[in-house]
């Protein structure tokens, strides 16, 4: 899966929690803790909590198939920090990519207290054991969920246009559902930041409005720049 950064188009995800050991968490323990450890003292709201990551992925005949191991949200941001080496693993996550009715996409700007601060993306999040349905890793869930959380927007209010749009840069994937809305861009941003003002803590400092590669910021995840620029131009 590894490459030249694109975009794949597929009908339908086949994802699935098969658990296993991760070797690169076992031998880099030590370093994990203590990295995390001192991260948590500059940032005290990171919680060390359970994600999913993939460590099988095909795509043929428009599906996108995977499995799923789980492991500690500090050995995830180790190996990210690291530089995602090879470790038998994917960082495959999905996305909600609301359109307004005038085109635009919004995006969201990580708050202070967050990981990613700073960072500019669609509303997402690393997958964990809540978006396990029997077997199922359940990204329809995880994307409606997060478009809640993080924006307080009700997905209900929005229609989902048919299929994934697989952003894919090196060993991250991202599934981006395609979220259309019946408001024009302005009226949403003001929407959505009503929304952060209500919350004591909330995960978004701001919301962008993207129309086109003009609008393109150096804190965009590449993710998200890659999706931009296939649909947008640029």
């Amino acid at each position: 899966m590894t490459g030249t950064p694109r975009v794949v188009h597929v009908d339908r995800l086949e994802l699935v929690f098969e658990p296993k050991p991760w070797a690169f968490a076992d031998a880099n323990r030590r370093k994990i803790d203590a990295v995390f450890a001192e991260a948590q003292i500059e940032k005290p709201a990171l919680f060390n909590g359970r994600v999913l990551t993939m460590h099988r992925c095909s795509i043929e005949d428009g599906v996108l198939s995977g499995g799923f191991l789980e492991t500690d949200y500090a050995s995830f941001t180790y190996w990210i920090a690291s530089g995602r080496p090879e470790a038998g693993i994917y960082d495959c996550f999905g996305a909600a990519a609301v359109m307004s009715d005038d085109g635009a996409f919004l995006l969201g700007e990580m708050a202070a207290h967050t990981y990613n601060a700073g960072q500019i993306y669609f509303p997402c999040g690393t997958p964990d054991r809540s978006d396990i349905v029997g077997s199922t890793v359940d990204f329809d869930f995880s994307v409606r969920r997060e478009l809640k959380e993080e924006t307080g927007l009700d997905p209900a209010d929005l229609t989902d246009e048919p299929g994934w749009t697989l952003a894919m840069d090196g060993e991250v994937i991202c599934a981006v559902k395609v979220m259309r809305s019946m408001l024009a861009a302005e009226t949403l941003r003001a929407q959505m930041l009503q929304n952060l003002a209500r919350e004591r803590q909330p995960e978004l400092a701001d919301i962008k409005i993207i129309r086109g590669p003009d609008d393109f910021h150096p804190k965009m995840r590449p993710f998200a720049r890659i999706f931009l620029a296939a649909r947008l131009g640029g």
